[in-house]
């Protein structure tokens, strides 16, 4: 039994004498009667402040407590960041007349023009795919310090560039499928060591995902059949498409609805002119369910290349989607694509199109696979409906493939020359980046025009427009997605003084601990200097990756600096370093680390690999 005072710890002492006992007692019960009285006199004898001299909230006490607050502390936090305008991003592919990418332009050469008004472009980049190579990033690993006993080893093979292959089996026929899959079989025998290729279909059941096993590919390839979401008629009476629906219920076109109602005047009531009034009941019913099923396909489609787009964004390179499909309609839904072109822009992602289709030209008599409708008066506006509807579908895949650089492939019946160019990223891009002025928050959509001012003839491939928003962005979300950006992109960027260390210990044969190490020169970076000390805070995200560049899991931390002048010049000369952690099995691991400050506002990111045998 600890006690304090008179009392002794237990022991074989003899006990005090009983006077000395009852002194304690004294002295312990006039302690605890004077003390009120203490207190009191302590307040009555401190020096009296006036209401104006008196701490206010946020000031004094404030002050008091940061001189006493640490000067470094690390915490997991969202990061905010300074994001007041909307910046909307244009990328550019200028071919010369043999269609090669051109890659000496200047921004001074670009004009952009938003819904024809000129715009001041405040940021330019050219991108060249390829340029960072596997060996780079051997020597990025070779170089970082490893303090354990295991040495390090280079990776082999590190993937560089990763292809999504979306196939559109919920509107692909079966013939059309079938030759697009033969050419993919064909063409994903081509693929690079370090390349990663995934194969998804808009209709969600078939899925394989990053891998450079070719088997595997070619075995999910074979999987592939056509999914319409509707059960689809032989011969649908009338026969209303989705482009003539849309003409009839979304443009009220009466000579759309006119065509429709022969149609099912025709074959429903054997042109019984009394039955005209029901065969336009008929003909308004079917137009309604085209387009109920039509747009559930449209969105199955596009929510598809969304998630696609939002898979291959964690990719650490450089990063291409290739679609194929014959196209579809997208009334009352181009916000939607529109939103994945911006999310494939901020993630650096080319889409590319091939219509498997082919070389498609409708015959006078329709499509050859349904009886005609037999109406003379209609056929030849069928016909024409046939035509334009068949153009309408591959607007949206020259769209999106405008948007983001890719090449749409088309009315070509050579589909291995077709996966080979949609697959290919164009030699040369340029984004440029703009902030519109005065722009209302109403979701309007901004139409896009880019030229150039010299007199060359030079083709000009750039995204159409761009919807508004509808609302501020919110700066948390903002931070987080530019923080994302920079980390699941494969380019370094060298912002900050940040050095990338990585070090491993395997505890057993099966486990290791992967530690990943960000050394930051803080004497050369921004602080504001605010009470006596150098205020900054830096965002530190650690990332791991398989030898697939599947990203696997991530660590951020936020260092917060409250320097005083004599610690920034002579205790820390040599850095602050921040380390994560992870358990890992042995293996070949991509390392990506992002470093990004609040002051200054820069950031950096570096790369490196490791194997753990």
């Amino acid at each position: 039994m600890r006690t304090s005072g008179c009392w002794k710890t237990k022991s074989r002492i003899a006990p005090p004498p009983l006077a000395l006992v009852f002194l304690c007692f004294a002295v312990f019960f006039a302690l605890l009667i004077l003390q009120p009285q203490i207190k009191a006199q302590s307040k009555e004898d401190a020096p009296s402040s006036s209401p104006a001299s008196s701490p206010t909230a946020g000031e004094s006490t404030n002050q008091t407590a940061d001189k006493n607050s640490p000067e470094m502390a690390s915490r997991d936090v969202t990061p905010t960041f300074k994001v007041n305008v909307k910046l909307v991003l244009v990328r550019v592919v200028v071919r010369d007349g043999r269609g090669q990418a051109v890659g000496n332009l200047h921004q001074e050469d670009f004009e952009v023009f938003d819904n024809r008004k000129p715009q001041v472009i405040s940021q330019f980049s050219i991108e060249q795919p390829g340029t960072r190579t596997a060996m780079e990033l051997k020597k990025t690993e070779a170089s970082s310090v490893n303090e354990s006993v295991e040495p390090q080893k280079a990776s082999s093979v590190v993937p560089e560039r990763f292809t999504a292959y979306l196939f559109d089996d919920v509107h692909l026929k079966f013939g059309d499928l079938a030759q697009a899959r033969d050419a993919a079989q064909r063409h994903l025998t081509t693929l690079q060591p370090t390349d990663r290729a995934a194969i998804f279909s808009t209709s969600g059941q078939t899925m394989l995902d990053f891998t450079d096993d070719r088997g595997k590919l070619q075995n999910t390839l074979l999987k592939l059949q056509p999914r319409p979401v509707a059960g689809g008629q032989i011969n649908p009476c009338p026969d209303v498409t989705y482009y003539m629906a849309d003409l009839i219920e979304n443009k009220h076109d009466t000579q759309a609805l006119q065509a429709a109602t022969l149609d099912a005047l025709h074959c429903e009531f054997n042109d019984d002119q009394r039955m005209m009034q029901t065969a336009q009941a008929t003909a308004e019913m079917a137009a309604r369910q085209s387009i109920a099923e039509g747009e559930t396909e449209s969105r199955l489609a596009l929510g598809a290349l969304k998630d696609v787009v939002r898979r291959i964004s964690v990719m650490p390179g450089q990063k291409n989607i290739v679609v194929v499909s014959p196209g579809f309609q997208t009334p009352q839904l181009e916000y939607e694509y529109n939103d994945i072109i911006d999310h494939a822009l901020r993630s650096e992602i080319v889409i590319g199109a091939l219509d498997a289709r082919g070389l498609y030209v409708p015959g006078p008599a329709g499509d050859i696979s349904k009886q005609p409708s037999g109406n003379p008066l209609v056929a030849g506006q069928e016909t024409l409906y046939a035509i334009d509807g068949a153009s309408s579908d591959a607007d949206v895949l020259a769209v999106l493939a405008d948007g983001t650089g890719g090449i749409f492939f088309h009315n070509n019946n050579d589909l291995n020359e077709g996966f080979k160019r949609v697959a290919a990223t164009p030699e040369y891009s340029y984004v440029l980046g703009f902030s519109p002025q005065t722009l209302k928050l109403d979701g309007s959509f901004h139409t896009l025009k880019v030229t150039l001012k010299s007199p060359l003839k030079l083709a000009v491939q750039a995204r159409r427009g761009y919807y508004a928003p509808k609302h501020l962005a919110d700066p948390l979300e903002e931070a987080k997605r530019e923080i994302e950006d920079a980390l699941f992109s494969q380019d370094e960027v060298h912002g900050l003084p940040v050095e990338l260390r990585t070090q491993f210990f395997k505890s057993s044969d099966d486990d290791a601990k992967l530690s990943v190490l960000a050394k930051v020169d803080v004497k050369h970076i921004h602080f504001r200097k605010e009470d006596g000390r150098n205020r900054n805070e830096l965002t530190v995200v650690s990332a791991l990756f398989d030898r697939n560049g599947n990203y696997l899991k991530g660590e951020e931390k936020v260092l917060q600096m409250r320097l005083k002048d004599g610690t920034l010049e002579n205790k820390l000369g040599s850095g602050v370093t921040l380390k994560a952690s992870f358990d890992v099995k042995p293996g070949s691991y991509l390392v990506r680390l992002v470093v990004r400050d609040t002051e200054g506002q820069l950031i950096s990111a570096e790369n490196g690999a490791v194997e753990i045998p």
